[in-house]
């Protein structure tokens, strides 16, 4: 049987997306009861991050140890990776020793060539054209909350960044309409545009993409890697900064998502951030339970 990666939403079918959404809120119940089922004893997860983290660091590290594993941290300072070993070496010693390696890197390829010569399940934990960590986080969030997205509308408003991507192969596979609202300039791929173009649509202006939205949906508007674009991109996102006049235009019960870090006063309110339509500390605390169901998805 052929190794499972988790390299784009893509990398699973609905069916398999389902069933980890759907274990994450069983595992989330049993995390509020400290009921904790050992099911990945004794297995070791390695965890590569050439990018800094929080959220996508302490929800794997505690994961693994709630389902009676282990998680190894490994930074490019501190390993063979930062003193230019390649990157298909690392991946060919790692997986002869751990079970399931997670990746936070830069270039998608890169991650794609690890994964090529992996023994073991790789994860992306992040690269600069795809998040899907985070989407399995997004989307049981929108479940408990909303139940499915089937047919909702859903509005990306921002840079055409590695969330937007990945938020087009959401509405691919769970067939919901996204809009996507951004400068020109800082549109997305467009061979994935090409790809979703059945279910996703680009419009300029911020207020009519959120018209009658089921979520909105923002990120940072200069991503890790392209802080010396500050400058430039505040000026471009100025207009789409979702506030609470933006928010009017949506349903009355619509919700608001960041996966943070968030910038008050950039590209949302302190108002949106913190008010009652926002779920962000709620989405945040799903990446543990998730990745939980994602590592057990891998490993069983």
């Amino acid at each position: 049987m052929s190794v499972r990666h988790f390299l784009t939403l893509n990398s699973l079918n609905q069916d398999e997306l389902l069933s980890i959404i759907n274990r994450a809120s069983v595992l989330k119940k049993q995390f509020k009861q400290k009921n904790f089922e050992t099911t990945l004893s004794n297995r070791v997860l390695g965890m590569i991050f050439e990018k800094s983290s929080t959220r996508t660091r302490v929800s794997f590290e505690a994961g693994m140890a709630q389902l009676g594993g282990h998680a190894i941290y490994l930074s490019p300072t501190g390993s063979q990776i930062g003193r230019g070993e390649p990157i298909e070496d690392t991946a060919r010693v790692l997986s002869k020793m751990v079970d399931c390696i997670m990746l936070r890197t830069f270039e998608h390829e890169r991650l794609e060539l690890f994964a090529s010569y992996s023994d073991v399940p790789v994860i992306n934990g992040l690269s600069d054209s795809f998040h899907p960590c985070q989407l399995l986080a997004d989307l049981l969030t929108y479940t408990e909350n909303r139940g499915s997205i089937q047919g909702k509308k859903v509005v990306w408003i921002g840079d055409g960044n590695n969330m937007c991507h990945s938020y087009m192969n959401a509405a691919k596979i769970f067939d919901f309409k996204l809009n996507i609202a951004c400068p020109e300039g800082f549109d997305p791929d467009a061979g994935l545009l090409d790809e979703t173009k059945d279910f996703v649509s680009i419009i300029r202006e911020p207020e009519k993409a959120v018209e009658n939205a089921d979520l909105i949906v923002t990120d940072v508007w200069a991503s890790m890697g392209q802080e010396d674009e500050q400058a430039q991109r505040l000026e471009k996102f100025a207009p789409y900064q979702v506030n609470t006049e933006l928010m009017k235009y949506a349903n009355g019960d619509a919700l608001f998502m960041h996966c943070l870090p968030a910038h008050r006063g950039e590209e949302v309110s302190a108002a949106v951030l913190e008010g009652p339509q926002s779920v962000v500390w709620e989405e945040a605390g799903n990446r543990l339970h998730s990745q939980k169901a994602l590592l057990e998805f891998l490993l069983r």
